[in-house]
């Protein structure tokens, strides 16, 4: 997609009704989105590809060839990442992601070069849950709710 056509689409302003009130996310986002500040976004990008099934929406370079913005579609989310060019340096954070297959999406993540922090288990909360660690500090915490037959 070209980008000042993914631009406008990807930015411009609507006003959506939520309970009364009226919503800044503009179509096509949520209240709250993930924003991840790593060293090289278009690895970022092809790891979440790889591990999660990511889809690229959009990706602003600047001239010296680093990415400024970018985002991805994860299942109905979208997360945004860019490079720092100030001395706030890099941002790795937590994701939470629900998955259909906890277990499935856990070793493919592992497959695509994550690092594991917890393998998948059930938890007394009820969920089934994993967690795994990408090359850039980030942390995916991969759950999917317990079917009520299984729960113990």
């Amino acid at each position: 997609m070209p980008l000042a056509a993914g631009f406008r689409r990807s930015y411009g302003r609507c006003a959506l009704k939520l309970a009364g009130a009226m919503a800044a996310a503009p179509a096509g986002y949520h209240t709250v989105t993930p924003y991840l500040v790593v060293k090289d976004v278009s690895a970022l990008i092809e790891f979440v590809n790889r591990a999660f099934g990511a889809r690229e929406r959009m990706r602003m370079p600047r001239p010296d060839g680093s990415i400024s913005h970018a985002e991805v579609e994860l299942g109905d989310s979208v997360i945004m990442m860019g490079e720092s060019e100030s001395l706030s340096g890099l941002m790795p954070g937590v994701i939470h992601l629900y998955v259909d297959d906890v277990d499935a999406s856990y070793r493919t993540a592992l497959q695509a070069g994550a690092l594991s922090l917890r393998e998948p288990s059930d938890q007394p909360h009820g969920d089934r849950m994993a967690g795994v660690k990408d090359g850039f500090g980030n942390q995916w915490w991969i759950a999917a709710p317990v079917p009520q037959t299984a729960k113990r």
